[in-house]
């Protein structure tokens, strides 16, 4: 066969020299590419539908009354077998919950995708019903990603889950319900204060609450939980010495995530939010370590976590560095009239300088935070607090 004739031959003896032929060579090719196509299509609807089996599966098992383990007993889910030792935790009828909070007449509370309502159990309990409203941000994935947490989790200083109910629409959770307002509200508002006043012993007691919640979440709870949302207004009051944490709906499982890719898609709270997850859109525990810090500044001064556009983490940089009794004096909030262990706000103050600086590996663990606020209101003012426990 001579070079010439096998240069003109292509695949399947035809030759490219016919042009009669030119249609059948691009029709085999056409054919190949379809079928490739298809075939990768086929592979790509496989793996959509896995996903929305899965999706199903989570969202059909929590309707049913399913736990994320599979048990089920007659409509409640048996939190025993998801490890939290809550008991059994009830699914709802929407009718039900509408009757408990009289068509959601009574409103205690604001979150960010939701409204709290005062509801009525019938024995004599109470609980509070979380609405998330789609309106305000909520949504599906949202409502079921809290109720995992709110599954997996127990302290005696975090709001438990009483039950839930997703039908026609609606996404409620009942929650325990903790009588008397919130850490803002004692703080900042007229009706509030008019409860009287906290005295430094209180909010000691508040803050080694709260310490031990996140201490919780961070160490004990599996996988950890990151918060994301530690404000003074998710912390609620059983009394003056007893807090307790609330609002799940922005939380994350694990040590760390990167949530935001935008500085518009990050979440939480003015004056609360870490300045490195600002800055990078990296969240982790350390987050919840830097919003605990503001939350200490906050029950020393009596200030809110924002001065106009000045945070109070900026407000009070200076005085916090300068260390002397003297200045200290100068910032606490005026409600105090003084009475205080000037030896444990110092102590407080340098607690919560480890938890806000910029660098989140250097901010010590909630376990270190918590050993050091347990060492100040047992009153060892020897505590060293220039370097992490």
């Amino acid at each position: 066969m001579k070079i010439s004739k096998i240069t003109t031959m292509w695949f399947f003896g035809f030759s490219t020299t016919n042009p009669k032929k030119l249609w059948i060579i691009g029709a085999i090719i056409l054919v190949i590419f379809l079928t490739l196509i298809l075939k990768k299509l086929a592979i790509h609807l496989e793996s959509k539908y896995q996903e929305s089996r899965n999706s199903s599966t989570q969202t059909d098992d929590i309707e049913s009354g399913k736990c994320h383990k599979g048990t089920s007993k007659n409509g409640t889910i048996c939190t025993h077998c998801c490890g939290c030792g809550n008991g059994v935790i009830r699914t709802f009828a929407l009718e039900e919950l509408k009757v408990a909070t009289r068509g959601f007449r009574i409103r205690i509370g604001v979150g960010a995708t939701s409204y709290v309502y005062l509801a009525e159990m019938g024995d004599g309990r109470f609980g509070a019903v979380k609405r998330v409203m789609e309106e305000r941000g909520g949504s599906k994935k949202i409502f079921l990603d809290e109720v995992s947490v709110l599954l997996r989790i127990s302290h005696p200083n975090l709001v438990g889950l009483l039950g839930f109910c997703l039908e026609k629409g609606e996404q409620l959770l009942l929650l325990e319900y903790v009588p008397n307002k919130s850490l803002y509200d004692r703080l900042h508002t007229r009706y509030g204060q008019s409860m009287g006043v906290l005295s430094w012993p209180n909010r000691l007691s508040i803050a080694l609450n709260v310490a031990r919640a996140l201490d919780y979440l961070h160490s004990t709870a599996d996988p950890p939980v990151i918060h994301r949302d530690i404000k003074s207004s998710n912390i609620l009051l059983v009394d003056d010495n007893h807090a307790k944490l609330a609002d799940f709906g922005l939380c994350k499982l694990g040590h760390d995530a990167q949530i935001a890719q935008t500085p518009t898609s990050i979440k939480g709270s003015l004056g609360y939010v870490d300045t490195q997850y600002l800055n990078t859109g990296r969240v982790s525990t350390k987050s919840d370590v830097y919003s605990f810090g503001v939350l200490l500044l906050e029950l020393i001064t009596g200030l809110k976590s924002l001065q106009g556009t000045v945070t109070l983490v900026e407000r009070t940089e200076e005085w916090r560095r300068n260390g002397n009794l003297e200045v200290l004096v100068g910032v606490l909030d005026p409600k105090l009239n003084g009475d205080v262990d000037m030896e444990q706000v110092r102590l407080l103050v340098d607690i919560a300088n480890l938890a806000l600086v910029d660098n989140s590996e250097a901010r010590p663990e909630m376990s270190q935070i918590l050993y050091m606020i347990s060492i100040c209101v047992e009153g060892h003012h020897q505590l060293q607090t220039d370097l992490p426990v």
